[in-house]
């Protein structure tokens, strides 16, 4: 069995993931931060002042077990999400309903799995009990409007595990028999924000998710508590830069991918938005350090095969090094780039008219110690996605012949 270690996002992972889980002899580790700050993610943050669980279910979502009985229910559970004009006193009434054993219910969803329903109804239970008492202390009801169910799900079990971030999401594991293991990066709640190189200023991650924009992102931070934009916009940009830079809070990497990378095979940077997604989870600190230390495994970078709005104008060549510069922000020394990454694939065909590629610049590997893989990894059946099957075949075939990684003219 090859424990293989995937560095990803959420839906970054959706090419990837399943591929690895439909070969045999492979234990699959997804490790994604949990800074999502949208949507309801983010009414989940403000009221029970936690990580978002939004890119874990995803990643969750797609290690649930097709041959379980309840898998048809599972997945209407990870995928609910209430109306937008969802009334606060009737879900309120409905959720209650449940936790008590007074409904079968819970999202219209019924369960075959007595084990399944009974754990729910425990964490659905927290989640009401906690949820009143906040509701009167911050002065204003909890918005159900959009609101995803495993959000509040993770909410009940963060709150059953004394506020850990890492045991909620693997009892939530154990309790779906997932095909695989999801590990947030950190159990630190921190805020994710940026600063453009023009100097605006992204205030939280769904700032950097959604405010599109050609100029580039310039760094990213992870701070204790959102600043307030009244009072920040006016401030120079060497001023925003000033504050941020000593406001900004390296987070420990999780016991629980620690372990993982120690003893992992094969370590995969996924492809995926960098900024919101996979930069976040390189700051934490000890992760590059880990890597760096476990000399057997083969660690493979993904390059993103299209470009998008957070990193805009990128080639091939930057998202290696921007990978490299957040690995390494966090640590006390520079550790080398041929210690983090023993190859790189990236995507030389473009079968989408309508679609931005990411251009291979050769010229941008020069300096680069690295050996790399250029060859047309876009999926012919969803082209501008990445053929996950033909990605994950690459990686194991160059686990066994490790000498085949040859520098590509």
């Amino acid at each position: 069995m090859l424990n293989v270690v995937v560095l990803n996002g959420g839906r970054g992972a959706a090419t990837l993931i399943p591929a690895l889980l439909a070969r045999q002899g492979l234990h699959v580790t997804s490790v994604v931060n949990a800074y999502d700050d949208g949507k309801s993610t983010g009414e989940i943050r403000r009221f029970f002042g936690m990580l978002g669980p939004s890119d874990i279910r995803k990643v969750q979502e797609l290690m649930l077990p097709q041959d379980d009985p309840d898998h048809a229910a599972n997945l209407q559970l990870f995928r609910h999400r209430y109306a937008l004009n969802a009334g606060h006193e009737e879900t309120i009434a409905k959720l209650s309903a449940f936790a008590k054993g007074e409904s079968a219910e819970l999202a219209d969803t019924r369960f075959e799995s007595g084990r399944v329903a009974e754990a729910l109804r425990a964490m659905i239970g927290e989640f009401l009990v906690g949820l009143r008492p906040i509701e009167r202390v911050r002065g204003t009801p909890f918005s159900f409007s959009d609101c995803a169910i495993m959000n509040i799900v993770y909410a009940g079990a963060f709150l059953m595990f004394g506020r850990d971030m890492e045991q909620a999401t693997l009892f939530i594991d154990r309790l779906f028999k997932l095909r695989g293991v999801v590990l947030p990066t950190s159990i630190e709640d921190k805020k994710l924000v940026a600063l453009r190189e023009n100097g605006q200023m992204l205030y939280s991650e769904a700032e950097i998710v959604e405010l599109r924009s050609n100029v580039r992102i310039e760094r990213i931070y992870l701070i204790d508590n959102y600043v307030d934009r009244a009072r920040f916009e006016p401030l120079s940009t060497d001023e925003k830069r000033c504050f941020l830079e000593r406001h900004h809070c390296p987070v420990r990497v999780s016991a629980g991918v620690e372990l993982a990378l120690r003893r992992a095979d094969i370590i995969i940077y996924s492809a995926g938005t960098q900024h919101s997604s996979l930069y976040p989870t390189y700051l934490a600190s000890g992760l590059a350090r880990t890597i760096s230390y476990n000399r057997t495994a083969l660690k493979v970078f993904v390059t993103n095969i299209g470009a998008d709005y957070e990193t805009p104008n990128y080639k091939a060549s930057d998202y290696l090094r921007g990978a490299y510069r957040y690995l390494n922000s966090p640590e006390p020394r520079q550790i080398p780039m041929q210690d983090l990454f023993d190859a790189v694939l990236v995507n030389k065909s473009q079968l989408k008219s309508s679609e931005t590629y990411v251009d291979y610049d050769e010229e941008g590997y020069v300096d680069v110690p690295v050996p790399r893989i250029v060859e047309a990894f876009e999926s012919t059946s969803a082209p501008g996605k990445h053929d996950g099957a033909k990605i994950v075949e690459t990686i194991l075939d160059l686990y066994e012949q490790p000498t085949r990684v040859a520098m590509c003219a």
